[in-house]
């Protein structure tokens, strides 16, 4: 008489979720020669001599990379020597990046310094599977 009505649990879109994970962390003082690549998130307040491929990348102010960085969001508050391939770029007032920047997102705040060029990613527009027929002339 008084009891509600149990419902099944809730459709999850799985699609939607993002994996939860720690990020990696490099910490200040670490120096590592070599290149670096996770499919995780990496923060970096040490120094990296070598290539980063990671998925998100937060170099903080005492972080350095020497080498290309390619990910899917940068933020820099510290120093890059190198290149930049991202879709989302984000320079705070205390970065540093002497190098070409590959974007799609590009922010710079007041303070920070760039030396290099802006090279705008342009998506490959979506083009619609259109159905080809070869007519053969006898």
């Amino acid at each position: 008489m008084f009891s509600k009505a149990t419902k099944g649990p809730e459709p999850v879109e799985y699609a939607a979720l993002r994996k939860l994970s720690v990020a990696s962390l490099v910490a200040e003082g670490v120096r590592i020669k070599g290149n670096v690549a996770t499919d995780g998130d990496l923060h970096l307040d040490g120094a990296v001599e070598g290539d980063l491929t990671v998925a998100r990348l937060t170099i903080g102010e005492t972080g350095l990379v020497t080498g290309a960085i390619k990910a899917e969001t940068i933020e820099v508050r510290g120093r890059v020597v190198g290149t930049i391939s991202a879709r989302q770029v984000r320079l705070l007032a205390t970065a540093r990046v002497d190098g070409d920047i590959s974007h799609t997102e590009l922010s710079i705040e007041a303070g920070a310094h760039f030396e290099g060029r802006s090279l705008m990613i342009v998506p490959a527009p979506i083009v619609e599977a259109a159905a080809l027929s070869v007519v053969a002339a006898e």
